[in-house]
């Protein structure tokens, strides 16, 4: 019996997450739920699955989420904030921490549970893009077992050998294939994408998720940032992470090896199929997923990135050559940019402007401890709200 703890569950991933559980309750416990600010959500959450620990990332949501826990008759220790969210990450009581808190914001925890030792299962990836360095030597130090839950990295995992930590060319792997959809703007010309709005954005193909994702996958830097995430946990080199556009969003990831082999993980977009992959790690159990149907989907097709179309590609590229701060500083502009975009005061088309004017005037700063990882965020966060800023009183 697995112990559970779950931040961020009241996203998709948690959702999937609660799912998979569901289906195997000789397996694994639900032992602690988090979430935002989404206290109706979350307590609901909890009268269904009973946890020991709650704990709502904004504190003064806490009062109402104790007293909507009292009306509903469930008894669970209550906590609040960022240093709740630490708490529940590091409690002896969780064996397995599912960090699905989307951005920076879950930085602290997703350390917290790396701190602690626990089986981690990272579905925040940009606790490794901004704090990489940090993140890893910590996962290193406590001996925890990090398993990557984006559906391209969780992909990737299981290609490889288990055998391959380090020097990817010494272990006989030439590079890796990180596939991606394209977004629902994959066929689109450049030109068609000023007047984008937020509901064509988070409008994806293939997959269900959050919106800041979404908008992350139509500018590609979702893409972009997950090669910089793949740099972290695989030991690859820039030039040996090769983006394939894969429309059908079928074939999560490849891996070439040296002998000219290509091994590919195939199935359904179904975030449930990871999660299953890492709670069971090194078994296997049903996730729920059907079976692939492959005479129903008849073929496969892949093309090249366009980087003139997406640049976020290409600045995500430059940030994690640059090194050091640079991909905070990346994420940073980003979330701010993103955010703007879905409050209607930032053109699409923007996202990446502000991001590039960002890192072109922020450069590469040092990240070698946490406190210059935060402060390269803080900075990256000012420099981008200025420049959004600038953008509404042009356009007043």
């Amino acid at each position: 019996m697995q112990n559970i703890a779950i931040l961020g569950a009241t996203g998709s991933i948690g959702a999937s997450t609660l799912d998979v559980i569901a289906r195997h309750p000789s397996r694994f416990r639900v032992t602690a739920l988090t979430a935002n600010r989404q206290v109706d959500e979350l307590a609901e959450l909890c009268r269904r699955h009973r946890p020991d620990y709650v704990c709502v990332a904004d504190a003064s949501q806490g009062p109402r989420l104790r007293e909507r826990l009292a009306g509903a008759g469930v008894s669970c220790k209550v906590l609040a904030g960022e240093e709740g969210l630490v708490e529940i990450a590091s409690l002896r009581d969780v064996d397995c921490v599912m960090a699905a808190i989307v951005g920076a914001a879950g930085l602290r925890a997703t350390l917290a549970a790396a701190k602690a030792g626990k089986k981690l299962l990272l579905a925040n990836k940009e606790a490794l893009v901004v704090a990489g360095p940090v993140f890893m030597e910590t996962v290193r130090a406590s001996g925890a077992t990090l398993l990557p839950i984006d559906s391209e990295h969780n992909a990737i995992f299981q290609c490889l050998p288990a055998f391959a930590a380090g020097e990817l060319a010494a272990k006989g792997i030439r590079r890796i294939l990180l596939t991606g959809s394209g977004g629902p703007f994959r066929a689109r010309a450049r030109k068609e994408l000023h007047r984008v709005t937020p509901e064509e954005a988070c409008a994806h193909p293939n997959w269900v998720m959050g919106r800041k994702i979404s908008v992350d996958s139509a500018t590609m830097m979702n893409k972009g940032l997950e090669v910089i995430e793949a740099h972290w946990l695989f030991g690859a080199k820039p030039e040996q992470i090769q983006v394939v556009v894969h429309p059908q969003s079928v074939v999560h990831s490849m891996v070439e090896y040296a002998d000219g082999s290509v091994i590919a993980q195939l199935g359904h977009p179904d975030m449930r199929t990871p999660i299953a992959q890492a709670l069971a790690y090194p078994e296997r159990i049903d996730a729920g997923v059907p079976s692939l149907d492959l005479f129903r989907i008849g073929s496969l097709d892949f093309e090249r990135p366009d980087f003139e179309r997406f640049p976020a590609l290409g600045l995500a590229y430059s940030a994690l050559t640059s090194g050091g701060a640079a991909p905070a500083t990346l994420n940073a502009a980003n979330e701010v940019a993103v955010a703007a975009f879905l409050e209607g005061r930032l053109p699409f088309l923007q996202i990446t402007a502000v991001i590039e004017e960002t890192l072109n005037v922020l450069g590469a700063g040092p990240a070698r401890t946490l406190e210059e990882v935060l402060a390269a965020d803080a900075a990256g966060r000012m420099r981008a709200r200025q420049l959004v800023a600038r953008f509404d009183s042009n356009a007043a």
